[in-house]
């Protein structure tokens, strides 16, 4: 029995592939399921020039051969012969969008190498020559070497010389070679790919122009890596040296209104919540705001610009490295506003194991409710020195902070794929957004939103936490000679985690802020703050948190504290996300508790070093 020759219809989405298929096969088409997967299986008949009958396939979009989804696991499948797609096709028309030339060229370049007789439709041309982009379609034919028709299908143009060119390439199968093995080497098809269309290009805009010459420095293998970690040195450099002026004037407010307050209001324990507990705890958080808002301003200016979506491209070499891929990296980099939206971003990820690791490491991701506590403990003990031209030294170390949250997000998610995920690392493959300045209106409402979440979660969650704190700080009262902080249930409660967390050189200060710091992790500044002025309620009035600190930590117990928080999972609401997005216990239960684990070795291990060097 002979069989109609089959022509398969592949690229990537919306690169008008189902326009295509439509024109060529009119209403000779039926839907139907590919076997075992709910992938919609769009079959058609066509005649060509000759007068033979051929069936056509219009294969799901993709981005890869690797498969990261079931859409183009079925590509795969049905290209290659695997599985229940036994019958290879005897032709392969790729379709490309003529306006994304050079993302499209990389799987055209994968498929192509196959060795399948094949014809590329150069589609859209139209919209190509209104971004102001001339091709040579006779050019691009010579560097792919097979034959290229230029088509607008929703027009029907060039449909009639695709036909013929399709008469030609679909031969009934006799000793046809099998298709070759699909290359792997993203990077490698994607230098083929962007070389390929710039010597295709006849005229081009000059923002395309523009746009193009950006990307070979912003997205070249050594220099790209290096500008994205200047960007995010200068972030955090900025968090310390454009903060410091408003954050002093907050600080110097909360202080003032508290003493003011505190000498109105009579002796007792309304003073003491409304001094102790709201103003040295509360007030102790939200004097971070400015710091808060700068590190958003760095993240909104480089999301609205479309230099985000080329760092996710950047990452993907380190992400890999950590079995991931950069389709993994914005949900990360969400993370370090929040792990919450961070881990509900991993739904964008098609493979199930590299969501599951996204999410098992996103907790890592140095967020936001962390920079608080990170810049309290490096203003109280981090000398503010220049190491360098316009280089700070608390800018340095903040930006160390953050470079260990990375590096041990790399380091865990390589052992965590090795033991706990297994598979996954799929290929990465995104539409790369056209650069634009940000708009001063969308950044200002972004910088509006993020403020109002901060404080609203210091008017809630970090309030109620610190009255329920400063009640247990409270009671017992303390006797003569007795410190407030020992005496209390709250101090008891601190002594019984100090036994578990001495060793690794926390004091007992610490320990009483440990557990409060689960509701947010702002709520260990509140907590200290709290807890100090209840020591000090002899004084004469509320002192800066960095001048307390100085006097009662050791530098080795301050750097334990910051180690402890790169990797603690300190926040009821990351577990709780996780529990929803896992559908269970197990693996929130699995996450905290080796994050924790993590944790205190980090911290152990800092501390007894600086201890060795004389810090202690």
């Amino acid at each position: 029995m002979n069989r109609l020759p089959l022509i398969a219809v592949a690229g990537n989405p919306n690169a008008g592939k189902s326009a295509l298929f439509n024109a060529l096969t009119g209403a000779r088409q039926k839907i139907a399921n590919y076997p075992g997967v709910t992938v919609e299986r769009h079959v058609g008949k066509l005649t060509l020039p000759d007068g033979r009958p051929a069936e056509i396939v219009d294969l799901p979009g993709a981005y890869d051969l690797e498969a990261a989804s079931p859409d183009e696991q079925v590509t795969r499948s049905v290209l290659l012969g695997e599985g229940d797609y036994e019958r290879l096709p005897d032709a392969l028309l790729i379709v490309l969008d003529a306006a994304n030339l050079d993302n499209h060229l990389r799987f055209a370049l994968q498929l192509i190498d196959l060795g399948l007789p094949t014809v590329v439709a150069l589609n859209m041309l139209d919209l190509a020559k209104r971004d102001g982009l001339e091709l040579d379609a006779r050019r691009l034919e010579a560097e792919l070497g097979v034959p290229v028709i230029e088509t607008v299908a929703v027009r029907r143009r060039g449909i009639e010389a695709v036909r013929e060119a399709l008469a030609s390439a679909a031969v009934a199968r006799r000793d046809r070679p099998e298709p070759a093995a699909p290359s792997s080497d993203g990077l490698s098809l994607q230098h083929r790919a962007r070389a390929i269309a710039r010597a295709a290009i006849v005229a081009e805009s000059p923002s395309r122009a523009l746009t193009h010459r950006l990307d070979a420095v912003l997205l070249h293998p050594l220099a790209g890596p290096l500008i994205l970690a200047g960007l995010l040195f200068v972030m955090f450099q900025a968090v310390f040296a454009w903060a410091a002026p408003p954050a002093d004037l907050l600080e110097a407010l909360a202080i003032g209104a508290g003493n003011s307050i505190g000498a109105a209001l009579p002796e007792g324990w309304l003073r003491s919540l409304v001094v102790d507990g709201l103003f040295a705890g509360v007030g102790a958080v939200v004097v971070f705001l400015p710091q808060i808002l700068i590190l958003f301003l760095f993240i909104l200016m480089l999301e609205s610009s479309g230099y985000m979506t080329r760092a996710a491209f950047i990452m993907d070499r380190v992400m890999r490295r950590a079995g991931l891929n950069g389709a993994a990296f914005i949900p990360l980099l969400s993370s370090f506003a929040c792990a919450v939206p961070g881990i509900m971003a991993t739904r964008t990820i098609d493979d199930p194991k590299d969501r599951l690791l996204t999410i098992l490491i996103a907790p890592l991701m140095t967020c936001s409710a962390r920079l608080p506590v990170y810049t309290l403990i490096i203003a109280a003990f981090i000398p503010e020195v220049t190491v360098g031209p316009g280089i700070g030294l608390q800018g340095l170390v903040l930006f160390g902070l953050y470079v260990a949250g990375i590096a041990g997000a790399v380091l865990l998610g390589t052992l965590l794929r090795a033991k706990v995920v297994r598979g996954g690392g799929a290929a990465f493959m995104m539409e790369l957004p056209k650069y634009q300045l940000p708009r001063f209106g969308d950044v200002l409402i972004g910088l509006w939103q993020r403020a109002w979440i901060f404080l609203k979660r210091a008017g809630t969650i970090i309030a109620v936490t610190t009255v329920i704190l400063w009640a247990l700080a409270s009671y017992p009262k303390a006797g003569q000679g007795e410190v407030q902080s020992e005496v209390s249930i709250a101090g008891q409660i601190g002594d019984a985690i100090h036994v578990v967390v001495e060793p690794i050189g926390f004091n007992r200060d610490i320990s009483l802020a440990l557990l409060p710091a689960m509701a947010a992790r702002e709520v260990a500044v509140a907590a200290i703050g709290t807890v100090y002025a209840l020591d000090a309620e002899d004084e004469a009035g509320l002192e800066t948190l960095e001048t307390r600190l100085a006097g009662r930590w050791s530098l080795a117990t301050a750097l334990a504290f910051l180690a402890w928080f790169v990797f603690a999972p300190q926040c009821i609401s990351t577990i709780a996300v996780t529990r929803r997005e896992t559908n269970g216990w197990k693996w929130p239960l699995f996450m905290t508790g080796y994050l924790f684990a993590v944790a205190y070795v980090a911290a152990g291990a800092t501390y007894w070093t600086a201890v060795a060097f004389g810090l202690g």
